[in-house]
């Protein structure tokens, strides 16, 4: 069981978890073994996500989905399976815990009086300062 919030619990069963050849470092056996981990999670037919966060983790994760609604993650950052293994399912917290964050609504707030009276005197200063260079008038 993968937790990634209260609500939401990933069943092992779902994830396909396969290996092929890695690109990353293994020496003269990176040739022999398959230690890339690469796992697949099917996220619009997954049973195990509420609709809600189904509908919120589609419109946010939408970049990142195959056509049938998968998602791929593949982590060749270590020599062994099972270190990266952990890692794709650490990558998939992650990201599922990224997009379920719902960020704070913003309130508008009013200037308070002593800052509008500070930019009235600030505009009647720069006026004031902008007056004095014009060109002298004759003082009859």
């Amino acid at each position: 069981m993968l937790q990634v919030s209260l609500r939401l619990v990933i069943p092992e069963a779902e994830l396909e978890l396969t290996y092929v050849r890695s690109s990353g470092p293994g020496g003269q056996n990176v040739n022999k073994v398959n230690s890339k981990a690469v796992l697949r999670w099917n996220l619009a037919q997954s049973p195990s996500v509420p609709e809600d966060l189904r509908e919120r983790l589609l419109a946010k994760l939408a970049p990142r989905l195959t056509r049938d609604g998968d998602l791929l993650l593949a982590s060749d950052r270590f020599r062994d399976q099972g270190r990266n293994r952990e890692d794709c399912l650490e990558k998939l917290k992650g990201i599922l815990s990224a997009a379920l964050f719902v960020p704070k609504a913003r309130k508008e707030s009013k200037p308070s009086r002593s800052s509008i009276r500070r930019v009235k005197e600030a505009k009647s200063r720069t006026s004031a300062k902008k007056k004095l260079r014009g060109s002298p008038r004759d003082f009859d």
